[in-house]
C-alpha cells in the first residue's frame, strides 16, 4: 500500500529502532518545533548576533527574505543540509558548530543572554590584547572565587 506524498508512517509500523521512545508530538503539523530545529536556529542566531548582523542582511546575502530567517532562528522552519552550508559559509562557521555535541540532548543547554552576546562582541572591539588578556584573567579569577564559595 502506497503512501500519500509527504505523510509519515505511523510509530507502529516503524522498527523499534527507528521510533523515539515517549517522543512528545511534534513536527509537521502540530505546531510545536523539533528540539533539534530549535537548536540549530539559536546557533545561527547567536552566531548571527556576534557577527552584529541583522536578520535582514543574513537573508539577503542567503537569497531569502527575512522573514524565513526568522522561521530558521525560531525552529519553525527547517533548515536544508544545503541551506545549512551557505548559512555556514555567511555566518564563517563550520557546520559542526550549529549542531549538539556528542551525548548533548538538544534543548538541554540554556539559552545565551543578550547581554552575553552584547559582552562578547565588546570584548572582541577591544584593540589591545594584553587590556583583552586582562580582562579575561579577571573575569576567570572572579568566577573561580565564586566557584570557590559554593
Amino acid at each position: 500500500m502506497m503512501r500519500p506524498a509527504g505523510k509519515q508512517q505511523q510509530d507502529s509500523t516503524l522498527p523499534k529502532s527507528a521510533r523515539r521512545q515517549n517522543a512528545p508530538a511534534y513536527g509537521r503539523g502540530t505546531g510545536v518545533p523539533d528540539p533539534v530545529d530549535v537548536f540549530v536556529g539559536r546557533h545561527i542566531r547567536t552566531r548571527r548576533l556576534l557577527l552584529d548582523m541583522n536578520q535582514q542582511e543574513l537573508a539577503r546575502a542567503l537569497g531569502v527574505t527575512f522573514q524565513q530567517v526568522q522561521k530558521y532562528e525560531s525552529g519553525a522552519n527547517r533548515v536544508s543540509a544545503s541551506r545549512l552550508w551557505e548559512i555556514a559559509a555567511v555566518l564563517n562557521m563550520p557546520i559542526a558548530y550549529f549542531f549538539p555535541d556528542n551525548g548533548q540532548e538538544p534543548g538541554s543547554e540554556q539559552p545565551e543572554q543578550p547581554e552575553s552576546i552584547a559582552l562578547v562582541r565588546l570584548f572582541y572591539t577591544i584593540a589591545d590584547p594584553q587590556i583583552r588578556q586582562q580582562l579575561f584573567d579577571m573575569v576567570k579569577v572572579s568566577a573561580a572565587s565564586r566557584d570557590a564559595a559554593r
